[in-house]
């Protein structure tokens, strides 16, 4: 009995110590459990976010806008008489009757090539001719008194005309060597000087009727039932920047180029400063319609592809679907098919597919996908343009 009261307490006194034991191997191996479930978690989260991180992507709002139907083409100047200057005929240059750039009128004297000899020789000739016609006269006389024979009166008669025709054809000649103005317009600038020895052909100066001036362009020939002859056209030049030079067809071509399949037109637009000049390079546009509401969208915000345009749209997390944003967590992408209208410079219409008001991306789609998550960046973006003009640096 005494021993097993021994046993007991030696028992009881050895039994707390283990509980403590125990209890403080059971503490430390739940923290370790506890805290390599928690490291977990945190790789996994950490994992997740790198795996799908925000895309910053430039954005706008889609909105309408009034646009009006128009064709557009690139074109020449060309002066309504336009020509270069020269002489049938060789010869030294004796006599310059113009400056560089003077207006002149029809029929002036421009210049004068040395003549000494052919004046020289078309008065041999007068001479001759009027030698043909004194003999013509007097044989006539001697006709009538029977003094001279019929047959001598007709000799002399084609000899005073064959003197006469040489007299006619040295004019002509000493004609090729006088350059007058074909018509009234704007002289270049001259290209021979005094004392020159110029071949025939050589250009002298160019001579071009600036006022009103052409406008030469092509337009495919789908284009043919929106034009005719009196629309107006506007055209553009990049000398004048900001300015716009408002003209009206005159004459569209009988016929549409078989390689092109293009038809040539030409507008006539008044030029009394001359400031359009023959050769100078155009834009145009002709309207066609009625104006029209449009959405309109920077052509960055498209993404082209074969099986079909689309653009990205920004939308809540839960109203996009996406699978790897739940909802309520932010941004996320949304892939969106769309029809295109007319392009206007940096700007495209969309005909469907994106509403009034959407947000749409227009930077960075190349890295995105259906439901991937959005931050919107904060530079500002470049402006769009329906007309952009290069600027040079």
């Amino acid at each position: 009995m005494v021993a097993r009261t021994l046993l007991q307490d030696r028992f009881g006194r050895l039994a707390k110590p283990m509980a403590i034991m125990l209890a403080i191997v059971a503490l430390v191996f739940g923290g370790l459990y506890g805290f390599n479930a928690f490291r977990n978690v945190m790789i996994k989260g950490f994992l997740a976010s790198m795996a799908n991180p925000p895309q910053t992507v430039s954005v706008t709002t889609a909105a309408f806008q009034e646009w009006r139907p128009k064709l557009t083409a690139v074109g020449s100047f060309r002066a309504v008489n336009g020509a270069d200057l020269s002489l049938e005929a060789s010869g030294i240059v004796e006599k310059i009757h113009f400056q560089s750039g003077q207006e002149v009128t029809e029929g002036q004297l421009l210049l004068e090539l040395r003549k000494d000899t052919d004046l020289a020789k078309l008065a041999s000739q007068k001479a001759a001719a009027e030698l043909a016609g004194i003999n013509l006269r007097r044989d006539q006389a001697q006709l009538k008194i029977h003094a001279a024979s019929q047959a001598t009166v007709d000799t002399d008669l084609a000899n005073l005309k064959s003197a006469e025709a040489e007299v006619a054809q040295q004019e002509a000649v000493i004609a090729q060597k006088t350059l007058r103005a074909p018509f009234t317009g704007r002289l270049g600038i001259r290209a021979v000087d005094l004392g020159q020895y110029i071949g025939a052909g050589s250009v002298i100066v160019t001579l071009q009727a600036l006022d009103p001036i052409y406008l030469d362009f092509s337009l495919p020939q789908q284009a043919l039932n929106g034009i005719e002859v009196g629309q107006t056209i506007d055209a553009t030049v990049d000398a004048f920047s900001g300015q716009t030079f408002t003209g009206k067809i005159v004459a569209i071509n009988s016929k549409v180029d078989q390689a092109s399949r293009n038809v040539q037109v030409r507008a006539s637009l008044a030029n009394a400063d001359h400031r359009l000049k023959p050769g100078m390079f155009a834009s145009i546009d002709i309207v066609t319609g009625k104006p029209e509401r449009l959405i309109t969208l920077p052509q960055t915000a498209i993404v082209y592809a074969p099986f079909g345009n689309s653009v990205f749209l920004v939308q809540q997390s839960g109203a996009a679907g996406g699978k790897d944003a739940p909802a309520g967590s932010g941004l996320v992408a949304q892939q969106t098919f769309v029809r295109l209208g007319a392009t206007r410079g940096d700007e495209v219409a969309v005909l469907e597919g994106v509403t009034e008001g959407a947000s749409v991306v227009t930077a960075g789609q190349v890295k995105l996908r259906n439901g991937a998550p959005l931050k919107i960046s904060d530079t500002p973006q470049p402006p769009t343009d329906a007309n952009p003009k290069p600027v040079d640096q």
